[in-house]
């Protein structure tokens, strides 16, 4: 399993991902009614998570359209999916908080 990359929380919710790296690759900031939207490491809007019944989030990109899924773990973390529902990586939580992330 490749590490690639994390996510660390900030102020007001806002929640900071960096590649394996540890360049800044963007950010998600929480929405009025739950869920979030999702930007670039420049700053634009590329599309929004919205949170589903049983915690996990869908994802989708600027036009509405569905880019994948992401939904809980057994231990915390979440395993991640594509817009096709195959697997594609998962996130374990960190020891300080945050998140790491992996390929699958």
């Amino acid at each position: 399993m490749k590490k690639k990359g994390y996510s660390r929380k900030g102020l007001f919710g806002t929640v900071h991902h960096y590649d394996a790296n540890g360049r800044k690759i963007g950010e998600s900031r929480p929405r009025l009614f739950g869920g979030t939207d999702n930007y670039d490491a420049r700053g634009t809007k590329i599309g929004h998570s919205s949170p589903t019944l049983f915690g996990g989030l869908d994802h989708y990109d600027n036009r509405g359209h569905k880019t994948g899924s992401s939904r809980p773990g057994l231990l915390g973390g979440f395993k991640h999916y594509d817009g096709e529902g195959r697997r594609k990586g998962h996130s374990d939580k960190g020891l300080i908080g945050g998140f790491h992330h992996y390929e699958d």
